[in-house]
């Protein structure tokens, strides 16, 4: 019953008994407060038992091991086999030598106390198989307590035989009585110090299993909090760079219409009226495209494609670019296919943050956009005949976040980009997107204008 008890108190988790992991550099942690109590309860009840079982044996004078030693002595010998398993689990060491070294010593002194002292020998080894830290220090404990009760029992059954002699009455079984004690008493303590070791090292592997999973958990939930978190800066990067693309460009435009307003609107007022309604519908475009931005976020079933854009719509961009006084010429070479989504959205900004960084810093007088549909990619060029000193301004430099934008688009499509100032002056943007389109052009590696 106690035995039972103390493996009730252990998890043990079904599972094939392992083997000590004397290699393993884990170390099971000690039982909290709760875990102390328990091992003081079970140490005073077997302590109590004990005496009560003092009390029995001497009540119906049942003394297997001879004449016992006086009334104190034998109470002494029962509380001591009971105490050290208080420490059980936080000292499994300590208290499986001294309970050993106690049941030895009890049983030399022929106290008449055995079940309750046997019982409390298997809870102290398997203890120790449970919860000893050092895994090679408990194997040996454990092996050399066993070796010392083998050696005590052979001692033991050695000095019954010599004063019982061939005192066996009733015996007519096949083989010796002698050597038929012998057999079943080396199987039954065999069978008990070997259930006691193998327990111990299940309830130990168990732990440490359970250890594991625990450690697994940690790393899978600290896992998922770190994608949680990749996610949302991903989400922010993105809503970031739609939010440029959007307000810069449409800015940028109405920033220019309402310069050249201001210049003219004493001179000629009709050029500054049609300034300011380019201002206007400027506005009246980026709240629109912001609305519809704004309602693809929260709807989280919805996708870019509700935000209505791509190549095809690259044409509503020219008049901006021309209200701020560009020459703007726009060409499509090829057969235009449909392509994915996602790239003639990307082909789109891009076309649209080129067109932005020219209306901001070129101080160009002419813009040219070309789209090529090429046999297995599409093309985006924007050139433009400003001043070559982009890399001067922030928003065209390599850390601006129009560029950073325009690379991490190209990016996600596995295309490339090229950027830079133009030999003959101006400034150059171009993109390449691979398609896999059944309907591409069959030929046609366009050829592409010099720049």
């Amino acid at each position: 019953m106690a035995a039972g008890r103390a493996a009730q108190d252990d998890p043990m988790p079904g599972g094939a008994p392992g083997d000590d992991a004397t290699a393993c550099p884990w170390v099971r942690p000690g039982p909290g407060l709760r875990g102390r109590r328990r091992d003081l309860y079970l140490g005073l009840s077997m302590a109590a038992l004990a005496l009560l079982s003092v009390v029995l044996s001497n009540s119906m004078g049942s003394f297997p091991l001879g004449p016992p030693p006086p009334w104190p002595e034998q109470l002494a010998w029962a509380v001591a086999v009971g105490l050290p398993l208080i420490w059980r689990r936080t000292h499994p060491e300590i208290s499986t030598s001294v309970l050993a070294a106690v049941f030895i010593a009890a049983q030399l002194r022929s106290s008449p106390e055995t079940m309750v002292s046997s019982a409390s020998l298997f809870i102290a080894v398997y203890s120790l198989g449970a919860w000893g830290r050092d895994r090679r220090l408990a194997a040996r404990i454990r092996i050399g307590v066993i070796a010392a009760m083998f050696t005590w029992l052979a001692i033991a059954v050695g000095l019954s035989i010599a004063s019982q002699q061939s005192e066996f009455p009733g015996a007519t079984g096949p083989i010796s009585p002698l050597f038929a004690a012998a057999v079943a008493t080396v199987l039954l303590n065999g069978a008990y110090f070997l259930l006691a070791y193998l327990l111990g090292n299940r309830t130990w592997t168990s732990a440490l299993r359970q250890h594991e999973l625990e450690v697994q958990a940690e790393e899978l939930r600290r896992s998922r909090a770190e994608n949680a978190e990749r996610a949302v800066n991903q989400e922010r990067v993105r809503i970031a760079r739609e939010l440029h693309d959007v307000v810069a460009h449409h800015v940028s435009v109405m920033g220019v219409q309402a310069s050249a307003s201001r210049r003219v609107m004493d001179k000629d007022p009709a050029t500054a009226k049609t300034a300011l309604a380019a201002v206007e519908q400027s506005a009246r475009t980026a709240v629109d495209e912001l609305r519809r931005m704004l309602g693809v976020l929260r709807n989280a079933g919805a996708t870019d494609g509700a935000l209505g854009y791509g190549l095809e719509q690259v044409d509503s961009l020219l008049q901006g670019a021309r209200d701020a006084g560009l020459a703007v010429e726009y060409t499509v070479y090829g057969t235009p296919v449909p392509v994915p989504e996602s790239v003639s959205q990307a082909g789109y900004r891009i076309v649209q943050e080129a067109m932005t960084n020219t209306i901001k810093h070129a101080r160009a007088s002419a813009v040219d956009i070309r789209i090529r549909y090429l046999r297995r990619e599409v093309e985006v060029e924007v050139t433009d005949d400003g001043r070559s000193v982009p890399f001067a301004v922030p928003a065209r430099s390599p850390a601006g976040l129009g560029l950073i934008g325009m690379r991490e688009r190209v990016a996600a499509h596995d295309g490339s980009l090229e950027v830079g100032a133009r030999a003959g002056g101006g400034f150059q943007v171009r993109a390449r997107f691979p398609i896999t389109q059944a309907g591409a052009p069959g030929d046609t590696r366009l050829p592409v204008v010099p720049a």
